[in-house]
């Protein structure tokens, strides 16, 4: 193996400190590292830590266009689920690597750091992190994944790995593709076009541009609205015609209304993917200067918008009130909505970045790469289909309840050196320096989103004295001809309700404004050959963050070939991760269930006067400690890796469990909590059922197991079965008390919900001018908790399935399905889920079932 250390040390430099990848031999990082469908080992053998990389091939032998779903494809510790209902998390899905939620992952694009997305999740690890569906797939020449902690090297959020996208760098030719599908219920159409052309830049230098346009409709795997407090499906077993709303399932205005309740699908609540329409362009460049100096730039531009359902409004719940207006006479908003109305929620997505630099070699042997980047994305979020309650009937019934920004501006020096040391290779010695200045803004939605209207307060208009008498307007009022009745403690005149754009209010002056903070690094990455066998390498690391104090973290890797085909590695590293400027500054108030009932919910920043008066304590940075082991093998044509690692992370942040809000003096904790909010100046804080905030919640240990392996099968006919299996056995426990922040349902999710293992075994088969390609993933057995009740979800295996037939060397159709048997996880048997929901939306698990696609691919 150690024949080609020189030449890995190097490359795997480059991955980790951006050493100038043209003083690698191409042909033996060929040879080492890239690796397509051919029956070469995908996993680099050599490394001392696991690092999977793949080919442009690789990743377009991968139905998906999301590049999110082909990285769940190849690598099965790596997840991401599809939340329907989950305000931005519709638009940019939450991913994990090794258990871990996303901004614990480093995405690098070139070797260089990618920028975080605008939106900070609402619950759990509040993640805001890169957003990879931005890199559009016909982009990649290949991609390379750390599975391993890398903080020493790269600094804060690189905790469980790093993920790192070579773009394309031809300087001539190119391809073109195009796309379709369709879930065999017949929705979620998907269309998706995408090209890459290279130019030559002069005589000495290559400009890559690649495209993608995508459209996909929305899916529905639900069944009609139908809960003990509001049924609209009379053959439900739950439906009882003496219940409450029997008055308006008999109403043949209110169900005629019901069925254009939501804007799309034909039930009130839709669960599954939203509309959404995406174009992008991504750019690589380089020119050759004299003197071996090499100048280069990269950069993109997306632009995206998807749209999403919210939980229906049925009447009388808090929304859909009747209210007095100033005649006395009497408003409910089914005047508007004859049948109640699900709000729809749209999010336009705008990511763009350019990184430029220079990089060679002087004439001592010192390799330099000076860079700049700048990175920026924003959320511009719309309601529509919806109302502001307080505003009664002068309500608007669309909104913009505001944009969110990240803007990132990051100067990068980095250097490395052979030193002779009188070993039997050079040390290879990488160092840098950084200095980062990122901000987070909320800039304020339209007025009408966030204003409390009349109706948000009793009595707006002065018709009732305290002792139930009406006053001389309210007299006025009855002789009109009013129902009015001071006297009636349920008479409208007393409703209050919500304030601001129902479902997503919109983001007041109070709530919005810049969080910014600037950070520098310095790194040392030192590595080297012992021995003939033992390869080692130290790293560390200082960073000093303008809100946060300084850390020192480190790392040490080595690798110890046993025999020619047998070889051990293992490391151990320090992570500092400190909070981003948006985990700090975000404000949200939403519906969500806490206790399995839709609420309007708030989430204030842990360090606002609101969370403060609920106990919350400003966020400090988390701290982890990583340890892998594992072996590296080949014999026969077998190659083999195992790992096995633990990731232990102090402080770790998360959503406390949601406290209940209640007015009713009776309700103990929940009054207090009301009366913290007034108290803090919460407009509204009559309509809110539920507040949480962010917090250094508990230490938790998340350990497992990675396999890959591949293996040849050669036939008689001279054709070959490439093989390539891998599997990831992930678990994650708390190693501190979490009942002060977490309750019991939440405690035992968080160890339980995803499956600990997930398996992905592929087969690829040519003959001729056809190929076949088959994959299984596998999932395993994973529970849910509800109300003293554990669900256990069987194991379950999605096939796929597709044949590609070249009708010239250049041009080559595909057509295929994912899921081809139509397999779906089990249905909710313990009522965790409401509101037309079949199936755990959360889960990682695919809950779409089959989908067809054909492609056609055309190379030039």
């Amino acid at each position: 193996m150690n024949t080609k250390r020189k030449a890995l040390s190097c490359a795997v430099i480059a991955v980790i400190s951006s050493c100038p990848y043209p003083y690698v031999m191409a042909e033996e990082i060929e040879e080492v590292a890239v690796t397509g469908t051919r029956g070469q080992p995908r996993s680099v053998a050599d490394s001392p830590v696991p690092v999977d990389v793949f080919s442009a091939e690789t990743l377009e032998g991968v139905s998906y266009t999301d590049t999110n779903d082909v990285l769940k494809t190849l690598v099965p510790s790596y997840n991401v689920s599809r939340q329907p209902i989950s305000d931005g998390g519709t638009f940019i899905r939450p991913a994990q690597l090794r258990g871990m939620p996303t901004d614990k992952t480093l995405v690098l694009v070139n070797s260089k750091r990618r920028h975080r997305a605008a939106l900070v999740e609402i619950g759990g690890s509040g993640t805001q992190a890169a957003d990879v569906a931005t890199i559009p797939s016909s982009a990649l020449k290949s991609v390379e994944v750390l599975r391993d902690g890398a903080a020493a090297q790269y600094g804060s959020d690189a905790i469980a790995g790093v993920i790192n996208f070579i773009l394309k760098d031809n300087a001539e030719g190119g391809s073109f593709s195009i796309s379709s599908g369709e879930y065999t219920e017949g929705d979620g159409f998907q269309t998706t076009a995408s090209g890459n052309i290279g130019l030559p830049l002069g005589s000495d230098g290559f400009l890559s541009i690649s495209t993608e346009v995508s459209k996909s409709d929305f899916t529905s795997r639900s069944e009609q609205y139908c809960e003990t407090w509001f049924c609209l499906d009379k053959n439900n077993p739950l439906y009882d015609s003496t219940a409450s709303y029997a008055q308006f399932t008999e109403d043949e205005t209110f169900m005629a209304g019901a069925k254009k309740a939501s804007l799309e699908s034909d039930v009130v609540n839709p669960w599954g993917q939203p509309n959404s329409q995406a174009a992008r362009v991504f750019f690589n460049a380089g020119y050759n200067l004299a003197g071996g100096k090499e100048l280069y730039a990269f950069g993109n531009y997306s632009n995206s918008e998807a749209d999403g359902g919210f939980f229906y409004r049925y009447p009388y719940n808090g929304t859909i009130e009747d209210l007095r207006t100033e005649d006395g006479s009497i408003y409910n908003p089914l005047e508007i909505y004859p049948g109640g109305f699900t709000p729809r929620f749209n999010g336009e997505v705008t990511d763009y970045s350019l990184v430029s630099g220079l990089r060679g070699e002087w004439s001592n042997g010192l390799t330099y790469d000076f860079s700049a980047r700048y990175g920026y994305s924003d959320i511009d979020y719309m309601l529509e289909n919806t109302i502001n309650p307080s505003l009664g009937p002068d309500t608007p019934k669309s909104f913009k309840p505001g944009v969110l920004s990240n803007e990132e501006v990051q100067v990068q020096a980095d250097f490395s050196k052979e030193i002779d040391a009188g070993l039997p290779r050079p040390v290879l010695a990488a160092f840098g320096f950084s200095y980062m200045d990122e901000t987070y803004e909320i800039t304020g939605g339209d007025e009408s989103s966030y204003v409390a209207g009349p109706y948000a307060t009793q009595d707006p208009w002065g018709f009732c004295n305290d002792d139930g008498t009406a006053t001389s307007a309210g007299m006025a009022a009855i002789s009109g001809g009013s129902s009015l009745d001071c006297a009636n403690p349920d008479d409208p005149v007393y409703t209050v309700v919500g304030v601001g754009s129902n479902g997503f209010p919109g983001y007041s002056p109070e709530y919005s404004g810049s969080y910014s903070r600037d950070s520098y690094a310095m790194f040392v990455d030192l590595s080297t050959d012992l021995t003939e066998n033992l390869f080692v390498q130290a790293a560390m690391r200082y960073e000093d963050y303008a809100d946060f104090d300084s850390e020192l973290v480190g790392k040490l890797a080595m690798q110890y070939d046993v025999t020619d085909s047998f070889g051990i590695r293992s490391s151990i590293g320090t992570g500092f991760r400190a909070p981003t400027p948006g985990q700090q500054g975000t404000t949200n108030v939403s519906t969500r269930l806490p206790n399995g009932f839709p609420v309007a919910t708030g989430l204030f920043p842990a360090s606002s006067d609101v969370a403060a008066a609920l106990g919350a304590q400003p966020l400090k940075p988390e701290t982890s400690v990583n340890y892998t082991f594992g072996f590296t093998t080949g014999f026969d044509k077998l190659a083999m890796t195992v790992d096995f690692y633990r990731i232990e992370v102090d402080d770790r942040t998360y959503a406390i469990s949601t406290l209940d809000v209640s007015t009713d003096t009776t309700s103990g904790s929940a009054y207090d909590n009301y009366l913290a909010l007034v108290d803090a100046g919460v407009v509204g804080a009559e309509s809110i059922g539920g507040v949480f905030y962010f917090t250094n919640a508990f230490d938790t240990r998340t350990q497992g197991v990675d396999v890959v392996a591949t293996y040849p099968l050669e036939w008689g006919n001279d054709s070959t079965t490439n093989l390539t299996a891998s599997l990831n056995y992930n678990e994650s426990e708390f190693t501190s008390d979490p009942s002060e922040y977490l309750n019991a349902e939440d405690r035992y999710d968080f160890e339980h919900f995803d499956p600990k293992l997930r398996g992905v075994l592929t087969a690829v088969h040519e003959f001729g001018d056809f190929s076949v390609l088959a994959r299984a993933n596998w999932y395993g057995s994973y529970e849910n908790y509800n109300a003293d009740q554990v669900q256990e979800f069987d194991p379950i295996v999605m096939v796929d399935l597709e044949g590609k037939y070249h009708f010239t060397e250049q041009t080559n159709m595909t057509v295929g399905g994912r899921n081809i048997f139509d397999e779906y996880p089990e249905k909710d048997e313990i009522g965790d889920y409401c509101c037309g929901r079949i199936y755990s939306s959360g889960t990682i698990v695919d809950w779409q079932g089959a989908f067809y696609y054909m492609r056609l691919n055309h190379n030039f």
